[in-house]
């Protein structure tokens, strides 16, 4: 059972999503808020899988809420649910902990894929707000440090997951296990000292090769999968 969190002050969405989900077999909804101060309230005593949240809260936005959420609730799957298509709003968004994010004009089965994406380790946007999401890191550069360390296959691994693909995605098209995927990429994040997949795209698309991360082969045997 995946539990869902819903941080919405319009009452009409807040209850449509909390039907939608409720609705849905393996779906509960915990907790529908209006404001952040509520979110802050509940949510880290609740603990639930996921939270839908909204930027534009009264008080509080929803990036503050979920950088405060995060703090406390390293696990929350966030999913920002929203009007805007601001660059710098998205990126807020994702620097804050989100690891989604989705127009309200999305549908009752485009959220609920969303919610059980995340879960599977995923980061859902629309085909739209990925774009966007590319371009907000070009326009905020951040330099790799010389040497990286990776090995042939995290920068492979690294190179897929800048094109947006979900780890489950980037295991089929490597022919690799989705637990390969998720151990490589800890190791990624280790190396070059960042928090997760955003910040690690970030880097990424700084470098100015054609080819991406350059990949230094370890001394030793061939990394395993």
């Amino acid at each position: 059972m995946t539990t869902v969190a819903i941080v919405e002050d319009n009452a009409v969405m807040r209850e449509s999503f909390r039907q939608w989900i409720d609705a849905a077999p393996g779906f509960r909804c915990v907790f529908a808020a209006a404001t952040a101060r509520e979110a802050l309230s509940e949510i880290p005593r609740l603990e639930p899988d996921v939270a839908l949240m909204d930027i534009n809260l009264p008080g509080e936005s929803g990036i503050v809420c979920t950088a405060q959420l995060k703090a406390v609730l390293p696990e929350l799957q966030v999913i920002m649910v929203t009007i805007y298509r601001d660059q710098e709003l998205i990126f807020q968004a994702l620097e804050a902990g989100a690891c989604g994010y989705l127009l309200k004009r999305s549908t009752r089965d485009e959220l609920l894929h969303a919610i059980a994406e995340v879960r599977a380790g995923g980061a859902p946007m629309t085909g739209e707000i990925a774009r966007m999401v590319v371009q907000a890191f070009r326009k905020k550069p951040q330099q790799l440090p010389a040497d990286t360390g990776l090995t042939e296959r995290e920068a492979e691994i690294l190179a897929r997951l800048s094109e947006g693909l979900s780890n489950k995605e980037i295991a089929a098209r490597l022919e690799v296990s989705y637990d390969t995927v998720r151990a490589h990429l800890r190791h990624i994040y280790e190396k070059l000292h960042v928090r997760g997949r955003t910040e690690a795209v970030r880097q990424y698309l700084t470098l100015h090769e054609p080819t991406g991360i350059r990949a230094t082969r370890s001394s030793g045997n061939r990394p395993m999968d």
